[in-house]
């Protein structure tokens, strides 16, 4: 099976160490975020978990425990964007995220890893030249580390609205404008543009409109055939296999000012005072009404196929 960590929070970032005792304990306790009294129990186990998927915007805190990540697969996002401290108040130097991503590409493999440059949005200062010149600056950087990198344009849900109500939708002439541009330096430097849950609009300049964490991702970065039961995307435009995450809404403490998934950054902050390495829950711990589920769980390999990686 797969183990998601990444659509709620940022655990590499910020819960590391919690992690890290949950590999070394073997499972993992989630709340359900809409019926908090149900309780999913996971084990971590390589023998019933074949990949993990992580999404990040500073993997550095993870790299003391990656020999504990060693029997698992794994598929890696990192997201570097051109934005400033305005927009991304407590994300690290975008340089020093350059050479943390290298190095964690040297670990995993280029087939396990992928660069978001996402959302995308423009104002005055975050122009579409400011943009295409900063993409460019990072395709360089990346060339050679990795094969894929996911672009979106910023959806304005609630969340975004409330942080951020000066945001507004891109246009399509200037989505159109810009991908167009994004997909020919991608492409120069080696590496496949997936938009996320942008429907079919950039395929006509080669962009991969197929999903952006799709199984086959997954198995690439495994080197073996997954059989998966049927699952819909996160949303009705979304392509992408999403199972199981692990994580909590509103901990994420990058405070982006367009997350979807933190409320205001003072719900963040109580919630995320509330942590404990120790506990198996990512906030808070058991609770004497928690109805608690141990969800089977079983690996999805295909025993009988390994598949290529050299022509992938």
């Amino acid at each position: 099976m797969i183990i998601n960590t990444g659509q709620r929070t940022d655990i590499p970032a910020f819960y590391s160490d919690w992690f890290a005792n949950r590999l070394k304990e073997g499972y993992v306790c989630v709340r359900n975020p809409y019926n908090p009294k149900q309780v999913s129990r996971y084990r971590l186990n390589p023998s019933v978990v074949d990949v993990i998927g992580f999404c990040t915007k500073n993997p550095a805190p993870m790299f003391k425990y990656m020999d504990l990540l060693k029997d698992y697969g794994q598929y890696w996002f990192v997201t570097l964007t051109s934005y400033g401290r305005d927009i991304e108040p407590n994300v690290p130097d975008k340089h020093k995220l350059i050479e943390d991503f290298k190095k964690l590409s040297d670990v995993v493999g280029v087939n396990s890893i992928g660069w978001r440059y996402d959302p995308i949005f423009i104002s005055d200062r975050y122009t579409e030249e400011y943009h295409i010149n900063a993409f460019t600056q990072i395709a360089e950087a990346l060339d050679g580390y990795t094969k894929t990198v996911v672009i979106s344009f910023i959806d304005l849900y609630p969340k975004v609205r409330k942080n951020f109500p000066e945001a507004k939708e891109v246009a399509k002439d200037q989505r159109l404008r810009m991908g167009k541009q994004i997909i020919e330096i991608a492409t120069a430097h080696g590496m496949t543009v997936k938009p996320c849950a942008e429907g079919d609009e950039l395929a006509q300049f080669g962009a991969d409109c197929g999903g952006c964490m799709t199984i086959a991702d997954y198995e690439k970065a495994i080197g073996q055939k997954l059989i998966v039961p049927k699952k819909k995307g996160a949303r009705a435009e979304c392509s992408c296999y999403l199972t199981c995450d692990i994580g909590a809404y509103n901990t994420c403490k990058h405070l982006c000012r367009y997350c979807y998934a933190n409320a205001e950054s003072e719900t963040v902050l109580i919630l995320s005072s509330q942590h404990d390495p120790t506990s198996p829950f990512l906030i808070g711990n058991y609770q004497p009404d928690d109805l608690i589920n141990d969800v089977p769980q079983k690996s999805w390999i295909d025993g009988q196929m390994v598949l290529p990686l050299d022509k992938m």
